[in-house]
């Protein structure tokens, strides 16, 4: 036995000195978790040393069935033996089957679907759509967004990723996120006033457009911003905003969508319905499929102006078919409900864990999409980054996987993220060990 453990710390150190010597950091300044992953199965990865950790992000916030889904496995096993992938130009029948799909879970008009790989993709083809049908090229988004790492799509993003890497393509503007925990623009009572915040906004955009507004992409809950949910109201005004400058309206539905907030669609709760949708992450449940979804209209006239974009694995039939399961298995066992229920023994354990640890200062969010912000004081909401650093350190080391936002101007904000197929007993646990963490950091001097 001792010969076996020997022989295991050989192949560990073995493993990693092949990362640190092989790999690629893409991560700016975040390190590899110092954990071997052998497999996972539902909530649970599970380490080549024999430690199991409850996963509460759901792998990169996709995995929303959880971890080698058996239906999603029998998929995948039977799509590759008979069909796996196809040149750009042909169909087949899991493909049209899933953008069908798509479209009867959306209100009208949106129901043409281009089926794609990841986030980034789909946003780099929903703002070049948007910019050939309106003839127009700048592009305006949340100064907290992530929408990927490709050119347009990285254009967008300004919660990372922005300095070192020269000029961006022109014409991109932020306007301010509407944090309700730490605003900026403030009423009489000291509340987030939001339309006061928007009008400022896009004041700013009028003085520095040249008259080439096409779009503003936006998420509905701002994940890696730091969990920032723009209140009731806010898209339906954003939304006239656009309308009043001929600009279309993208909403990036990566992590949001497909019942993860308790509702199908994350847009549907302010009633407004985008110009074009964006899926990804969570449609392939943890595999590469992403969408963009938009009117027969706009795609009539994309198409008329000779709209290109597609991708090596566009419209590939492996992952379209692990799309139809998915949404199977949303459908069948009624997960956007499910979500709402968890989501309720979610944010009742985080109010408690709050009520314990003085430095949780806001917990926020919807459904299975939960914040919680670490402060030093609550008065003045001041941060600390090494406070983030042990809880997370601490987490793991109890056997938790959890995810912290470091961003200047707001303290460390955890995205809480598990599988729509967690138990109840699964998401207790997180929770006791998440207490257990932040109690115990916070204890340290």
């Amino acid at each position: 036995m001792a010969a076996l453990t020997s022989a295991s710390l050989s192949t560990a150190d073995a493993f990693w000195a092949d990362a640190d010597r092989h790999l690629v950091r893409y991560a700016g300044a975040g390190a590899f978790t110092r954990e071997i992953i052998d497999h996972a199965a539902g909530s649970f990865l599970f380490t080549e040393d024999g430690r199991k950790i409850l996963d509460f992000t759901s792998g990169q916030m996709s995995a929303i069935l959880g971890h080698s889904h058996p239906e999603i496995v029998a998929t995948l096993t039977r799509q590759a033996s008979k069909l796996d992938h196809l040149f750009s130009g042909m169909l087949s029948r899991p493909v049209v089957d899933l953008a069908r799909r798509l479209a009867e879970t959306l209100p009208e008009p949106l129901e043409k679907a281009l089926l794609l790989t990841t986030g980034a993709e789909s946003n780099e083809a929903a703002i070049r759509m948007a910019k050939l049908v309106t003839g127009k090229h700048e592009i305006v988004s949340f100064a907290r967004s992530w929408h990927g790492m490709t050119q347009a799509a990285a254009g967008a993003t300004y919660s990372a990723g922005r300095k070192g890497y020269g000029p961006l393509a022109p014409g991109n503007f932020a306007i301010p996120a509407p944090n309700r925990y730490r605003p900026d623009f403030t009423d009489a009572d000291g509340e987030l006033d939001w339309r006061r915040q928007l009008d400022f906004g896009f004041d700013l955009i009028d003085a520095q457009s040249v008259g080439s507004l096409a779009a503003c992409i936006v998420e509905p809950i701002l994940s890696s911003g730091g969990v920032i949910e723009p209140p009731p109201g806010y898209f339906g005004a954003l939304q006239d905003k656009c309308r009043e400058r001929g600009m279309l309206l993208i909403v990036d539905e990566a992590q949001t969508g497909l019942c993860r907030t308790g509702n199908w669609y994350a847009f549907e709760r302010d009633g407004v319905v985008p110009d074009i949708l964006t899926l990804s992450k969570t449609l392939g449940a943890g595999l590469p499929l992403a969408a963009v979804l938009t009117s027969a209209e706009l795609e009539q006239a994309a198409h008329d102006r000779g709209f290109l974009f597609f991708t090596t694995h566009v419209a590939d039939p492996l992952p379209a078919a692990v799309g139809n399961t998915v949404l199977d298995v949303l459908q069948r066992d009624r997960l956007d409900e499910r979500a709402l229920q968890l989501g309720g023994i979610l944010r009742q354990g985080l109010e408690q864990i709050a009520h314990r640890h003085e430095v949780v200062g806001d917990i926020r969010g919807r459904g299975l999409m939960a914040g919680l912000e670490l402060v030093v004081d609550r008065e003045t909401k001041r941060t600390s980054e090494e406070l983030g650093v042990l809880v997370t350190r601490r987490c793991l080391e109890l056997g938790l996987h959890m995810n912290i936002v470091q961003l200047p101007g707001m303290g460390g904000v955890f995205r809480i993220a598990p599988p729509l197929t967690a138990t109840e007993e699964e998401i207790s646990l997180g929770l006791a060990i998440l207490d257990e963490a932040i109690g115990d950091a916070a204890g340290r001097p």
